[in-house]
C-alpha cells in the first residue's frame, strides 16, 4: 500500500500541474477539481508510469530537464531550422539523404523516447525505426555527413543522449 501511494504522488503532481496549465485558472473551484482529478489519475496510473519513485524526487533531474528544454529550443532547433532553410533556398538544394543506424546507450524507455523525439522533432532528421534489442535508432538524415554509426551518433544524438542519461537513467 505504501509503494502504491509513493508511485502515485509524482503522477498526481504532474497531472495537477498540467491541469492548471491547461485550464489557465487558479480559482478555488479549479484547484479543488484539479486536485481530485490528479489524485484519481495518480492512483490509477502511478504504478504504470513510475518505476522508481526516488528518482522523481530529485530536484537535480528537474533542473536538468529545464536546462535541456531551453537548450533544445534555443540552440538545437534554431541550428536545424537554419540549416533546412539554407537548403530550401539554395539554388541547387544540396541534399544527401540516407537512413543511418545510430546507436544509443540509455537504459530507460523514457530516456530512449526523449532521444528519439528530439531527433524526430529536429528538422532534417527523423527516427524511422528502432532496434530495441541492439539499441539502435534508424534515422533518416537529410544531409548524411557519414555512414559510420558512431560518427553519426556524435553528430545527430550525442547531446540529446547526454541529457537523457542525466534526467532519466
Amino acid at each position: 500500500m505504501t509503494y502504491k501511494i509513493l508511485v502515485s504522488i509524482p503522477a498526481a503532481i504532474l497531472s495537477f500541474i498540467i491541469y492548471l496549465l491547461y485550464t489557465g485558472s487558479i480559482g478555488l473551484f479549479d484547484i479543488i477539481t484539479g486536485a481530485v482529478v490528479a489524485i484519481i489519475i495518480g492512483l490509477l496510473t502511478g504504478s504504470i508510469v513510475v518505476k522508481n519513485p526516488g528518482k522523481t524526487l530529485s530536484i537535480r533531474r528537474y533542473i536538468l530537464m529545464i536546462i535541456y528544454v531551453i537548450w533544445y529550443f534555443l540552440v538545437a532547433e534554431t541550428r536545424a531550422h537554419l540549416d533546412v532553410i539554407k537548403r530550401a533556398l539554395h539554388p541547387k538544394m544540396p541534399l544527401n539523404p540516407a537512413i543511418i543506424k545510430v546507436p544509443y546507450s540509455v537504459n530507460t524507455d523514457y530516456a530512449m523516447v526523449l532521444i528519439a523525439n528530439s531527433i524526430t522533432n529536429t528538422p532534417g532528421t527523423v527516427v524511422v525505426d528502432l532496434d530495441y534489442d541492439n539499441k539502435h535508432f534508424f534515422v533518416h538524415w537529410i544531409d548524411a555527413k557519414t555512414s559510420d554509426p558512431l560518427k553519426a551518433r556524435k553528430i545527430i544524438s550525442s547531446k540529446f543522449e547526454e541529457f537523457a542519461k542525466k534526467i532519466f537513467d
